[in-house]
Formats: C-alpha cells, sequence, structure tokens
C-alpha cells in the first residue's frame, strides 16, 4: 500500500522568516523519519509530500496515493487543519486522521467546549471575547484563565495567562487579540491535577493508550502546562503514568466519551485538568496529536503505559486502513 506523507516542516518556515513560536507546532525532520521509518517498517511503501501548497501541486501532477498519513497543521485561517482532508475528500483519497469537520471544530476551543457542555460532559465555565467589548461582559468569577481560541502547543499560554482581577483581564486579553488576531477563550481556572489521555482507534473500536500525569517541577512557570515549559519540558515537567484506577478510569471514561462524541478518528490525545474537588474536567482535544517517538505527548505517555512507539503507530494504521477498503459515498 503507498502511503503519502503530509506535514508542516518547521525549519522551512523558519527560513520563511516565521519565529519560533509562530512555528511551534509544525514538525521538525526526525519526526518525518521516524514516521516513514515506521510505516515502512509496518510494510507500507511510503513518499514524502510536504505542505498544502506542494500536495495542490502534486494531485495536480497526476499523483495518487492508496492513502495519506496527515499531521499538517497549516498556516493561516481558523479552518487551517481542515485543509488538507478536505482537499483529499475532493480526490477520494483516504487519509489517516480526522476529517475536515472534526479538524475544524476542534481547533476552535470555545465551539467545543459548547458541544462538549450541551453533552453534559464537564468543563470549565467559559466566555470568548472576540473585541475589546466583550470583555466587559465576562461574567465569571477569579482566577480565570486565558489563551487563544484556536492555538495549540501552549502558544500565548504563560505567567500572565492565570487572571485574578478585572484589570489583568483586559491587558491580557488584548494583549492576545493583538498577537494571535484571533478571539480568546476566557474559562475558570482549575487549580487540580493535569492529565491528558491517548486514544487509538474510531468509533465504538476507539480505546486509550493510557494516561499520564503532567507534573510542573520547581523551575517550571507555576500552575500552567505553558509554552516555555512545553519548550523545555526536560527541565521542568515529569511525566508520570497514572496507577490509580478510580483517577485512570474517570480520566479514560471522560476522553473515550469526547473523542466518540466528536467523530475523532484513528488516534488523537485528551487533555483533563481536575477541578478542587478532583473531578476530572475537559480542558482541550487533539486529534493532530505531535508524533514524535520521544519528546511528543502521545508517544510519551503511550510508552510510560507499556505501548512503544511502533505499536502506537500499528494501531494508528490499523483504524487508518479501514478507510481504504471503504467506498466513498
Amino acid at each position: 500500500m503507498k502511503v503519502g506523507l503530509t506535514y508542516d516542516l518547521r525549519s522551512e518556515y523558519l527560513k520563511m522568516g516565521f519565529s519560533e513560536e509562530e512555528t511551534a507546532e509544525f514538525d521538525k525532520e526526525d519526526t518525518i523519519e521516524a514516521i516513514e521509518q515506521t510505516l515502512q517498517q509496518l510494510g507500507f511503501q511510503t513518499e514524502r509530500i510536504g505542505h498544502l501548497k506542494q500536495l495542490v501541486i502534486e494531485l495536480a501532477a497526476g499523483k495518487r496515493w492508496d492513502l495519506v498519513f496527515n499531521i499538517a497543521e497549516g498556516m493561516y485561517g481558523l479552518g487551517r487543519e481542515a485543509q488538507v482532508p478536505a482537499l483529499l475528500d475532493a480526490y477520494l483519497i483516504p487519509y489517516v486522521f480526522s476529517g475536515p469537520l472534526v479538524l475544524a471544530l476542534t481547533l476552535d476551543k470555545g465551539l467545543t467546549k459548547r458541544v462538549i457542555r450541551d453533552a453534559g460532559i464537564a468543563t470549565p465555565d467559559f466566555a470568548v471575547v472576540h473585541h475589546e467589548s466583550d470583555i466587559e461582559g465576562v461574567n465569571l468569577p477569579f482566577p480565570l484563565f486565558a489563551k487563544p481560541v484556536a492555538e495549540g502547543t501552549g502558544k500565548g499560554i504563560n505567567g500572565k495567562s492565570i487572571i485574578t482581577n478585572q484589570n489583568e483581564l483586559k491587558e491580557r486579553c488584548l494583549a492576545l487579540l493583538k498577537e494571535f488576531k484571533q478571539p480568546v477563550l476566557v474559562e475558570t481556572y482549575l487549580s487540580g491535577r493535569e492529565f491528558t489521555t491517548g486514544i487509538t482507534g474510531t468509533g465504538v473500536n476507539a480505546k486509550t493508550t493510557g494516561t499520564m500525569e503532567i507534573l510542573l517541577l520547581e523551575k517550571a512557570e507555576k500552575g500552567l502546562y505553558s509554552y516555555a515549559n512545553k519548550e523545555d519540558y526536560k527541565q521542568v515537567i515529569e511525566y508520570q503514568a497514572v496507577t490509580d484506577e478510580a483517577i485512570k478510569n474517570s480520566c479514560e471514561q471522560l476522553a473515550l466519551d469526547v473523542f466518540r462524541l466528536l467523530g475523532c478518528e484513528d488516534g488523537g490525545r485528551v487533555d483533563i485538568r481536575m477541578d478542587e474537588k478532583g473531578v476530572p474536567n475537559f480542558l482541550e482535544v487533539n486529534p493532530l496529536a505531535g508524533m514524535h517517538p520521544v519528546h511528543s505527548d502521545l508517544p510519551i505517555l503511550s510508552r510510560l503505559n507499556g505501548i512503544p512507539y511502533p505499536e502506537l503507530m500499528k494501531r494508528i494504521m490499523d483504524s487508518a486502513v479501514q478507510k481504504v477498503k471503504k467506498p466513498v459515498k
């Protein structure tokens, strides 16, 4: 089976003049090498495609693949993660991971939380600030937490993200609106323990690959899994597999409920934080989770729970290849 690889290579965008933070979600060469080598070990023939515009060129030239392993994040717009799968749908080419509807929805954290809340799944109370005039209408008790509505990898999250009064709220929202040019998600700050759960499969066949707790060490930015903490995780973060069965089961049931409700496919990760009563709450879902075998959260948590990288990739591909066998409606 011939598998194409779509991705955004960080080094290419850095050469174009984009900053380290702007390219934080993009992949390094060793990630692509690891994915490609593992796919080949699993018996697949591979071909590198690259980012969206390179995919357009290849399709126009008549190139086709049996399946595309897609981890392209996109560069512009709230639908940026949905662009590659939408184009592949137009050419009836199946792909690994979720489709354009799921990727467009889940990139918008505010819309995702509305769906999750309406389904009765616990998530912190929130408001979305689109303009400066919306700030006065945020009617939530402090402390609050603010972040860009459609970014990942901790972008826009730092020590100022935890907000304790109205002046801080205004200052932080205005700064984020200016820097990221997108709405700001403001939600109740949860002070409890933080976890992330991995999932592979689709629908009723979705299964967890384990849950890990994210522990901030003394040198870390306090109280949050920030951009700086993620970039320097070896020095300031400790990851631990969750062995308490009650906590593990409650986190993993929440994660599965979210993954299935949203229609995520093949693999991904759900971020969870406890409230002051120890109740797990949904924070975010990542249906295009990082796939570096050493540094990315999904492979890390899977490995901590006894699932090595080749097995994780096999589970993802076992789910994805089912799409090749199904006629597209």
